[in-house]
């Protein structure tokens, strides 16, 4: 089997070292070099210890004090400056060879058969490719420079000290035997439980991605309780595990810390006996245990070490394990070669499918499909119909038998001439993150990938994209997306003032036309159709406090309310409001949400304003405290005189609030310009959607029919301003999300239709891809793939509506796992048979 250079075939059997060997070599020469040069650096302050006690300050000798200081800072300077070079280079070292073990092993998993991904969780693999590999990396870092670094470190000072007192180096370096025996005992101890972490940790990773995953059951099913105790019982779990582990691990540390501290106690007792004795200066007793002291750093830094490769070797050897495993299909060709040009024949003999456990999914399938037919795969749930065209485009492995394309075994044929000759849509289609342009140019930017394309070379023209979302029915939602596109300010400024122009345009040829149904912004008329704050404001709050719901709370709007001599109207308005309201409800138990469809006044908020009323008619309404004053301000400014029939809106009012419209944008432009973008026709609103801005006003009914003319106007102005393909291209920018969640089920599978149909292929496989739409679009793809794609592709369609099916050439009935008939639908119908049974159900039977 032959792999793509970044697919090696044997990822999984290199060992852990083989990462260290195959990192930069040249940064590893380079580091080498760097650790010798420290090493000589660490140990030449000692010596100044000595030379500057018993020579510089036993001899009196200020210039020798300063040369030996000198130097000694020298060193110290150096090696501390080498260090950081050294730790840059294996932190370096360590993220180089981490990204490149990550893209290898990322490309190893997406080449593993499809068995692998039905029983592995994306949250293992994610946690794997995340979290479990980076201790490899951090290992591989520290590979060489660090056991090179301390080993030599502890060899130089080693020699020193036998340099100095052969007898107390002796008796320093007893000790050292102990730690080698006690630390691996408690680490191999410590290996067990990290192993069990990294288990633990996996289950908990899968169960958390399967509640997420499925997180519209738990709702359904109120299953809080239950997915909390299976969740609280993998923590504690792990919490176990992690007190065990750690435990280990502070042990090994305790140890360590124990032998560190031994030494000296040894030394000191040892070396001042020497010392009163006369058999050891003192110079060279400070010298020693300074390089004592010194000698434990690196042991230190040799055992941390031995952990991280302790624990790099466990995480490793359990991803490893668990992607162990190699494609069941070859992905390129063996000799490089142009890809196979297929005429979409297929051929299939005494196929068998058959799955862990022995069961047979197919059970000996043989038909044969000429270059251009349509065929329709029907059946129960159960027949096969689906495993069969899977089969065919390389999704399922068969286990015995032959199929062929254009004469190609489907097994042996490399992945990248299937991909290049073949369009799959599943019932279920994925939708990548991204836009609808990166969803639907997927398949076309793989193959261009594959075969090294660059620029703008085998990408289809925006003419051809917007005609194939035209044929699968994606059109109107593209443009929908379009005209939803809010611009930020200061970009697309020609595609803005285009905008403008044809809102103009616009309000010219369809004012008179849609004033019953668009109430069009006009600075010196009231808007019926908006609530009081709209009218006042005018404009789109681009600060917080100037959104609709915080006006009331807003001290400088209240001040201005006041001065414009608006206060005590809005109040008044409330008052009424919530008046009217209480006496038409009040006596009325438990009303539905509906009633209150004519007030301002909301379902959860009756009670309170209920009370208020009550309230109010014992006080007068100056009396009234400030949150009183607020909950009535809120009620009026929420007021839309057009649909909230319950009180009327006086002409005085609607005069009284022009003129405090004309008074706000005035004194607010002038003072604080920032926080309303006021509705002026020559300016663009860029906190609202191209639509919006076109329409320039407030749609006042919510009637279906009404919304089509607005719609159809825009487009058909559009169309005469040479600007559709404009809006659809912003349309095609739209983001859908993770997993395409911001798109409808049906939406999902226009696009990977309009993806598979992009690519112009030989030979299409639809699994059911038409489940999700509405029977008038399953429709109007079924009359797409009969005009369009009669003759120019082989098709071959699992088909779930069997009165979609006639046009097919030929219809292949599927039962247990097998083809009981297959022929011309008019064929099969008139002989009676498991067709006629299907399509005509008991009274068939009968």
């Amino acid at each position: 089997m032959k792999f793509p250079p970044d697919i090696p075939s044997l990822i999984t059997q290199r060992s852990l070292f083989s990462w260290v060997w195959t990192s930069n070599m040249k940064l590893q020469g380079i580091l080498l070099v760097v650790i010798v040069v420290t090493v000589g650096a660490r140990v030449l302050p000692l010596e100044m210890q000595k030379l500057i006690i018993n020579q510089a300050i036993g001899l009196q000798k200020l210039n020798l004090l300063f040369m030996y200081c000198g130097y000694y800072l020298a060193a110290v300077v150096t090696a501390s400056g080498l260090k950081l070079v050294i730790n840059t280079l294996q932190t370096y070292i360590g993220q180089q060879s981490l990204a490149d073990l990550r893209k290898k092993l990322y490309a190893h998993i997406l080449a593993l058969p499809m068995p692998f991904f039905r029983k592995a969780s994306p949250g293992m693999v994610v946690q794997s490719l995340v979290s479990e590999v980076a201790n490899t990396g951090e290992f591989v870092g520290q590979a060489v420079a660090v056991p090179v670094t301390n080993l030599l470190t502890l060899v130089a000072f080693a020699t020193y000290l036998f340099y100095l007192n052969p007898l107390m180096a002796a008796i320093s370096m007893a000790l050292y035997p102990v730690a080698i025996v006690v630390i691996p005992f408690l680490q191999k101890r410590a290996n067990a439980a990290n192993k069990e972490r990294v288990d633990t940790g996996r289950k908990l990773s899968t169960m958390i991605g399967e509640t997420i995953s499925g997180i519209h059951e738990v709702h359904s099913n109120a299953s809080f309780n239950l997915e909390n105790r299976r969740f609280g019982g993998f923590v504690d779990r792990l919490s176990r595990v992690r007190v065990v582990w750690n435990l280990y691990k502070y042990a090994i540390k305790v140890s360590n810390n124990f032998f560190q501290s031994l030494g000296p106690f040894v030394l000191f007792l040892v070396g001042g006996y020497l010392a009163i004795n006369g058999r050891f200066d003192l110079g060279a007793l400070v010298a020693f245990l300074s390089a004592n002291e010194k000698l434990y750093d690196p042991w230190k830094e040799l055992m941390d070490f031995y952990q991280v490769y302790q624990d790099a070797k466990v995480s490793y050897g359990r991803i490893m394990e668990y992607f162990e495993g190699a494609p069941e299909f070859p992905l390129t060709p063996e000799t490089p070669r142009p890809p196979l040009t297929l005429d979409g024949s297929i051929g299939v003999q005494d196929l068998v499918m058959e799955v862990p456990g022995g069961i047979q999914l197919l059970k000996g399938v043989s038909m044969d499909i000429k270059p251009g037919e349509q065929v329709a795969l029907v059946g129960y749930s159960g027949s096969g119909k689906s495993t069969l065209a899977l089969c065919l485009c390389q999704i399922n492995k068969y286990s015995a038998g032959r199929a062929t394309l254009s004469g190609y075994d489907i097994d042996v044929t490399p992945k990248s001439d299937i991909a290049d000759n073949m369009g799959v849509v599943a019932q279920h289609p994925f939708i990548f993150e991204g836009t609808i342009r990166d969803n639907l140019l997927y398949s076309i930017n793989a193959r261009r990938e594959a075969h090294g394309v660059t620029g703008e070379d085998g990408l289809p023209s925006l003419d051809r994209i917007i005609e194939t979302i035209q044929q699968v029915g994606l059109f109107q939602d593209v443009l929908r997306f379009g005209l939803n596109t809010v611009f930020k300010k200061g970009r697309k400024e020609n595609l803005v003032k285009k905008i403008i122009h044809i809102r103009e345009n616009y309000y010219q040829e369809q004012g008179e036309t849609l004033k019953d149904i668009v109430e069009f912004f006009d600075v010196d008329k009231y808007l019926y159709y908006s609530p009081v704050s709209a009218n006042i404001l005018f404009g789109n709050p681009n600060r917080e406090e100037y959104q609709p719901e915080n006006l009331a709370r807003n001290p400088v709007f209240l001040e201005f309310l006041r001065e414009a001599g608006l206060r005590q109207l809005l109040v008044q308005l409330g008052r009424e409001l919530a008046a009217q309201t209480v006496d038409i409800l009040k006596n009325v138990p438990s009303p539905d949400p509906s009633f209150f469809e004519q007030s301002p006044v909301c379902a959860d908020e009756f009670a309170a304003y209920s009370d208020l009323t009550d309230h109010l008619q014992r006080v007068k309404i100056h009396e009234i405290s400030a949150d009183e004053e607020r909950l009535l301000l809120t009620l009026a400014l929420r007021f839309i005189p057009g649909r909230h029939k319950i009180v009327g809106l006086s002409r005085l009012s609607e005069e009284l609030l022009l003129q405090g419209r004309a008074l706000f944008m005035d004194r607010t432009g002038k003072s604080d310009p920032e926080a309303v973008t006021f509705y002026r026709r020559e300016d663009y609103i860029h906190a609202q959607t191209i639509m919006d801005n076109i329409l320039f006003g407030r749609i006042r009914t919510d009637n279906p029919k009404a919304l089509d003319q607005i719609n159809k106007t825009i487009v058909s102005l559009l169309i005469q301003e040479d600007m559709l393909e404009r809006i659809v291209e912003l349309g095609l920018d739209f983001h859908v999300g993770s997993s395409g969640d911001r798109l409808s089920g049906g939406q999902r599978s226009k696009v990977a239709l309009a993806r598979a149909f992009l690519k112009e292929p030989p030979l299409l496989i639809l699994d059911e891809a038409t489940a999700a739409l509405d029977n008038a679009s399953q429709t109007r793809i079924q009359n797409l793939l009969e005009s369009k794609w009669k003759g120019r592709s082989t098709v071959v369609s699992v088909v779930h509506r069997l009165d979609t099916i006639k046009g097919f050439d030929k219809v292949a009935v599927m039962k247990a796992g097998r083809i009981v008939e297959c022929a011309s639908y008019n064929e099969l119908m008139d002989k009676k048979g498991m067709l006629y049974e299907l399509v005509h159900g008991s009274s068939g039977r009968k």
